[in-house]
């Protein structure tokens, strides 16, 4: 299934608005950077009504890029909403994967639910897939979000192939591989973001998430970048959309229409 989620950008000069915009988030992100580099602690809050979020970041990122997300998220008080960094030294995803297995355990025994909600950002959202599709997760997985995640794989800058979750993030990858492998009876719905403007992910379309096993929902964002898609009002308003369960994640924007 495919939508088409626009934003306020004129067709013409869509190219460099996009590309001026991922430089103003690009500085903002940096200046929060630091802000996001340690772990964050573990609270226990009061009961909410819905499955609580994790957020997950992309290669070389930590929590600060969810700053703008995570305060939309938790802002009507009805949701507990977290960020979960991985180690900067992580060379395999399916590491991580475990680790947030244990995470998502921690967090379902401190706020008293029994399934959560992921959202992963470019590499975070294969992290999560991972767990969901490989490690079982979707038993306690209701949604998993990503946004410009390389589904399929990405070519983009083929000198980071020294290090090693780089390679697994390429066409053909073993990862890639085992996630193209068969998933009967996955439970977890997948919601997919991407933009054709996401210079990351090469060839274009590489961030739509296609498996028959999966119930999958391909939000297609048009004129912002990769960067972008973590912050821009249009995707969150999106997301919150799918959380909530009130319907297909384009229809948060007025004349989203199906490209399916």
């Amino acid at each position: 299934m495919g939508l088409s989620l626009p934003v306020s950008i004129p067709a013409s000069g869509a190219a460099l608005r996009a590309g001026a915009l991922e430089v103003v988030v690009l500085g903002g992100h940096l200046l929060l950077y630091p802000t996001g580099v340690c772990q964050e602690k573990s609270a226990a809050d009061p009961p909410v009504k819905r499955p609580p979020v994790l957020l997950l970041h992309g290669f070389t990122d930590n929590r600060s890029v969810f700053v703008l997300l995570r305060r939309a998220l938790a802002a009507d008080g009805l949701r507990h909403v977290e960020a979960f960094n991985y180690s900067p030294l992580t060379r395999d995803l399916r590491v991580t994967a475990r680790h947030l297995a244990r995470r998502v355990e921690e967090l379902c025994d401190r706020t008293g639910q029994e399934r959560v909600d992921l959202v992963g950002h470019s590499l975070g959202g294969l992290v999560g897939r991972y767990y969901v599709q490989r490690l079982a997760g979707d038993a306690r997985v209701r949604t998993l979000v990503t946004l410009g995640t390389p589904h399929s794989g990405t070519q983009i800058a083929p000198f980071l192939d020294a290090h090693p979750l780089m390679r697994q993030m390429r066409p053909g990858s073993e990862v890639l591989a085992e996630l193209a492998a068969p998933a009967p009876g996955c439970a977890t719905r997948c919601v997919a973001f991407w933009s054709e403007f996401d210079a990351v992910m090469t060839p274009v379309g590489t961030a739509r998430l296609q498996h028959p096993d999966l119930c999958v929902e391909n939000v297609q964002v048009t004129g912002i970048g990769h960067l972008a898609l973590a912050v821009h009002p249009t995707v969150i308003a999106a997301i919150r959309r799918v959380l909530d369960g009130i319907g297909p994640a384009a229809a948060a924007a007025p004349g989203a229409e199906s490209v399916a």
